[in-house]
């Protein structure tokens, strides 16, 4: 199937889903250009109206979405894209364009999947000499070494709550939290894989 992109005027509705949690996260429009730059990139690309040229999400923020699947609804003139963003999509900051103000949702979840996107992404640069980031650098070193990391941040999470230090000690979870989720990428893992494993021993 083709989208139609007569129906209105040139351009076709796309709604923008985060693949991983589901979330609706934006709506824009494309041309045939920008759809043919989508598929070929696997990067979304809108047209703007407002600019009124190709627009890739992220080109000025570098919060880019990055495309898992997309489907045309049934009468060919809506676009369904499941993205994986790297960063926030709203301009507000928000990983949503549909969240309200100042209401209680996922974000600090939302926040997790984005960090792991982002290690992903950083995963991928191992090999390219100009990348010099510290997670490069950690998955250039080997999983012994993340290992290593993870606990060391471990034993100095738990000495700062012994201590009763508490802003310590979220800043020690906080680096403890994110070598996990680095050793977790470089397992070939993810967070859902093991609360899938917390699931099974609820039940």
């Amino acid at each position: 199937m083709q989208p139609d992109f007569e129906k209105l005027g040139g351009l076709l509705p796309v709604v923008v889903q985060d693949a991983q949690t589901q979330k609706v996260l934006m709506l824009g429009f494309m041309n045939q250009a920008a759809y043919l730059k989508t598929l070929d990139e696997k990067v979304v690309t809108f047209f703007s109206r407002t600019k009124n040229r190709l627009w890739t999400k992220g080109e000025t923020s570098g919060n880019f979405l990055h495309v898992v699947s997309h489907k045309l609804d049934c009468d060919n003139d809506t676009l369904l894209i499941q993205a994986n963003p790297t960063g926030g999509v709203c301009h507000t900051g928000s990983d949503t364009c549909f969240d309200e103000p100042n209401q209680d949702s996922s974000a600090e979840l939302a926040f997790l999947k984005r960090l792991e996107n982002l290690i992903q992404e950083r995963k991928k640069e191992i090999d390219n000499p100009e990348a010099t980031s510290y997670t490069v650098s950690l998955f250039r070193k080997g999983i012994p070494k993340i290992a290593q990391k993870v606990g060391e941040e471990a034993v100095e999470s738990v000495i700062e709550a012994v201590k009763g230090d508490k802003l310590r000690f979220e800043e020690e979870s906080a680096d403890l939290l994110y070598h996990f989720l680095v050793l977790l990428a470089a397992q070939d893992l993810t967070l859902a894989d093991i609360v899938s494993v917390l699931e099974k021993r609820n039940r």
